[in-house]
């Protein structure tokens, strides 16, 4: 390659098993063809069977390393995942308006409101939860809650479609320019129809539900995919449905891996090898 290609930073925490955090992150955005960039969060002790420990980063050092790469090598499209504390999240807010990232920015700025693990684990207190609130939901370009993170937002249990209507526009209000509800959660629906909404119209993104348990890194690999998707110059509608598009994919070529919940996959996306 002669020129540079488009790039996108992550901000989120390592999952030593390498099914979600900034390892689904990283390679969803290279299957993408974007250069990713990185701002580590927290370093997770993780497998299948759960989050066994964690260490936190220092703020400056989170923030450090968005205003390191937006100064010198440029950012496309952002997200985060994982913030881990209040503390945390406060210096991310400072240094994404710092790079002009944000929804009021130069630089577009998707929140996947990562709350808890897939295994239940809480990944920070009220007080990051609060923050999550106040300062990243009035930042962001794009939110991308899945159902039990909404739950956490919002207080509202969504149990069916017409739920997931109010639960966006519940959202909205919260500052977002726009919402994005996975409904991967929604097993009684015999699909998997996201929804988009910008404060005035719903849009639907229809996908097959696909009968496999392994669906570990699923909410990191969409909000990735149409990070990248915003990094390459799309529109936030075209984004989304890139974004649908690219993780049907992942869960239909999911694979077993380890004692529990496989990971998605991004393998369907390399050329067959040479024989």
């Amino acid at each position: 390659m002669t020129t540079s290609p488009p790039s996108a930073l992550t901000i989120a925490g390592s999952d030593s098993g390498g099914a979600a955090g900034l390892q689904a992150d990283l390679r969803t955005f290279l299957t993408c063809g974007v250069h990713g960039l990185v701002a580590v969060t927290a370093v997770t002790v993780q497998n299948t069977l759960g989050v066994h420990d964690r260490a936190d980063l220092p703020p400056h050092i989170v923030a450090g390393q968005i205003e390191a790469v937006a100064a010198d090598m440029g950012v496309g499209a952002a997200k985060t995942g994982m913030l881990a504390s209040a503390e945390i999240i406060q210096a991310v807010a400072i240094a994404c308006d710092n790079a002009e990232i944000g929804r009021n920015a130069r630089i577009p700025f998707v929140v996947d409101p990562v709350a808890a693990s897939m295994h239940g684990h809480p990944l920070f207190d009220a007080a990051g939860l609060h923050a999550l609130r106040d300062e990243l939901l009035p930042r962001a370009t794009v939110l991308t809650p899945n159902l039990d993170e909404v739950r956490l937002l919002t207080g509202m249990t969504v149990t069916d479609r017409e739920g997931m209507h109010t639960a966006a526009v519940v959202l909205h209000r919260m500052g977002p320019r726009y919402v994005l509800v996975k409904s991967g959660h929604l097993q009684a629906d015999p699909e998997c129809v996201d929804l988009l909404f910008d404060g005035s119209t719903f849009v639907e993104l229809p996908g097959r539900r696909y009968a496999t348990p392994h669906t570990h890194g699923a909410g990191d690999t969409m909000a990735s995919a149409l990070t990248a998707g915003l990094a390459k110059g799309m529109s936030v509608v075209e984004a989304a449905r890139y974004g649908k598009w690219f993780v049907s994919h992942a869960v239909e070529h999911a694979y077993p891996m380890g004692a529990k919940v496989g990971p998605v996959s991004a393998f369907w996306r390399l050329a067959p090898e040479e024989r």
